[in-house]
Order: C-alpha cells, then structure tokens, then sequence
C-alpha cells in the first residue's frame, strides 16, 4: 500500500470517527439531564497507522491492499470511551444502539463474560453513514467502552505481558487484580448513589 493510498484510505475513517465521537460528546453532555454528572470521563480515538493495516493483513494472510483493508479490517477506526461506572457503559450503549442511522456490525460485552485473565471491555463495531452528494456508505468504527478501573486494569496487563511476556502464575495474579478493581469499583458506585439519595446543601 502506497503512502497515497493510505491517506485515501484512512480519510472516512477519520470522518466516521469524528461523528461517533461528537455523538458521544453529545451524550456526556445530556444523557442525565446535567452536564456536571455525564457519564464519560475521557475519550481516546485513533485510525490504525499504516504499518499497523499492513501488519494485520499480513496476519490474516493477505495482500496489504486498500481493498483487503477495507473488506476486512473492522477496526481501521476506534475510539475508546472511559466511564464512571459500569452503568454508564450500558445506558449510552442503548442509547447509541437505538439512533436509526447507525448500523451494529457486532457487539462483545466482557463485562458480563470477562476473559479467563480478567479483561473487562464492552466492545461494540458500529456502521457510521458518510453521506455523499450521489451516495451514502457505511463505515465501521470500534468503539470500546470501559471504566476507569477497567482501563487501569488493561493499560497495566498490556504494559506487563509485553516486557514479561505471558505465563499461568502472572496470569492468575492479574486475574486477583482485576478482581480487587471490581470489588473497589462497585464501592465506588455504592458511595455514588448514596450521594444521590443524601444531597448535601452547598453552604
């Protein structure tokens, strides 16, 4: 793939992610009614690189042309959102689910079904229409949804396996973390509806 046809290739995707982020913006702002209480804490978004296109189509035991990357790579765009809480996660996953122009290409929740190392992440693939002046196309998007105690757990475990590499002891000992995390997570949650439920007067 040429640099040229990389930069062809990655521009819908660029624009098909700033939608899904401007959407989701949207939703942080008005989702509960106050801009103060929104679900989202933070947004990262990127487009794969070209090296990581070629990479993965090489894997996949393919020619690493435009065409191969757009037929079969799903997650040329993704963006990651990180919430509160783990019901935040769903109700702006409704949400979205719900808004007519978008299409669910595929959906994983490991929330509910976490991996056997204790990787939690609703990850969905959402169809995002690029209108244009003779046609409308679709274009896939990643979105991962995590909360912060997920996204902590994560960033962690991919910067360990990648200086000690994988092995069972290492594994089982992420898998307590992640436990502690969800334990401390729903504490969290608990100390959250309890202020909701006993508003304190400003003084």
């Amino acid at each position: 793939m040429t640099n040229e046809q990389y930069y062809d290739l990655r521009t819908p995707y660029n624009d098909a992610l700033q939608i899904i982020g401007t959407r989701i913006d949207i939703l942080d702002h008005n989702l509960y009614h106050k801009p103060s209480d929104g679900p989202v804490h933070h947004i990262q978004k990127r487009v794969k690189s070209k090296q990581s296109i070629e990479d993965k189509l090489k894997k996949l035991n393919m020619t690493d042309s435009k065409v191969n990357a757009k037929e079969h790579l799903l997650d040329i765009a993704g963006i990651r959102v990180i919430c509160y809480f783990i019901d935040d996660i769903y109700n702006l996953v409704e949400v979205l689910k719900g808004q007519s122009d978008l299409i669910i290409i595929k959906e994983k929740d490991y929330i509910k079904n976490p991996k056997p190392n204790g990787y939690r992440s609703y990850h969905i693939i959402i169809g995002v229409p690029l209108y244009y002046a003779d046609a409308t196309e679709y274009f896939p998007v990643e979105v991962q949804f995590r909360t912060m105690a997920m996204d902590l757990w994560a960033s962690m475990e991919h910067r360990i396996y990648y200086k000690k590499g994988r092995n069972p002891a290492l594994q089982e000992e992420l898998l307590h973390y992640a436990n502690i995390l969800e334990d401390l997570e729903e504490r969290f949650k608990q100390h959250n509806a309890n202020n909701y439920r006993n508003p304190q007067r400003e003084s």
